[in-house]
């Protein structure tokens, strides 16, 4: 129970990696509050599942695009819990198309809640740590592709790059007031997000190509996400965990002989 007592906003918590998340978070004692935009139904189990692991658990419907709706969502986290003790900001939208023949309202939004939905999260939050004068701990969920330019996903790239570089600034502003700030870089993970671009068979396929041969699990995130939020990585702020199943690797290069 590493976390017991203390209070977390997860963004974007419905699903996916903030589900595993919460769920994780509240079996090492914390308190949870669940934001999410859509998706109110897999919100309240989620909700539920927090307070089976023991802690409590709070439901903060919004659009993290949203500056203000972020500022409001994370005071009610620390007046219905008495405090906050940090965040995971998790939250994302991706659209994928071409640079030259990309919509520009799906473009657009891919930025405003990947990038500056992130911001937002990150600031409101310092901001009530500082206000309350405590220590805090800051995740923020990137991904490979704020190193890896992969095409079909610039407006998503752009933003993961830029996530990254506003985390480790963070972490250098905020040190002095005891909040640390880490990044985590999720490979490819078995979550309800990439059925958005790929087919069942498509992910068994892709899956088998990788290093290790499956996809992420969202409990798997979970616990690393936990970890670098607790006190067990107390030394680090600034930092970059990658748990991506090897796909960062050149792992390309290691077919057999005479395969494309």
């Amino acid at each position: 129970m590493k976390l017991k007592d203390r209070s977390y906003l997860v963004t974007g918590a419905s699903r996916g990696i903030g589900r595993g998340c919460a769920i994780e978070l509240a079996r090492e004692g914390a308190n949870v509050a669940i934001n999410f935009r859509s998706h109110p139904e897999e919100a309240e189990e989620v909700a539920d599942l927090v307070r089976k692991a023991g802690g409590k658990a709070l439901l903060v419907q919004g659009d993290v695009s949203d500056q203000k709706a972020v500022e409001e969502m994370v005071a009610k986290t620390a007046a219905e819990f008495g405090k906050i003790d940090g965040l995971v900001s998790n939250a994302a939208f991706s659209d994928r198309q071409n640079i030259v023949e990309a919509d520009m309202d799906g473009f657009r939004r891919t930025i405003d809640v990947s990038m500056w939905g992130a911001f937002y999260a990150l600031r409101a939050t310092a901001q009530q740590l500082i206000k309350q004068g405590t220590p805090g701990s800051i995740v923020t969920v990137s991904s490979p592709h704020a190193v890896l330019a992969i095409p079909t996903s610039c407006a998503y790239n752009m933003s993961k790059a830029a996530i990254d570089h506003m985390s480790r600034t963070a972490a250098c502003e905020f040190a002095k007031h005891g909040i640390r700030v880490n990044i985590i870089h999720p490979g490819w993970t078995d979550t309800p997000g990439e059925r958005k671009f790929f087919s069942e068979e498509q992910l068994d396929e892709g899956a088998k190509k990788l290093p290790l041969g499956r996809l992420g699990t969202t409990e798997e995130l979970g616990k690393m996400i936990t970890y670098l939020i607790s006190d067990d990585a107390s030394y680090m702020t600034g930092g970059t965990l990658t748990m991506d199943g090897g796909v960062g690797l050149p792992w390309w290069s290691n077919r057999a002989e005479g395969e494309p």
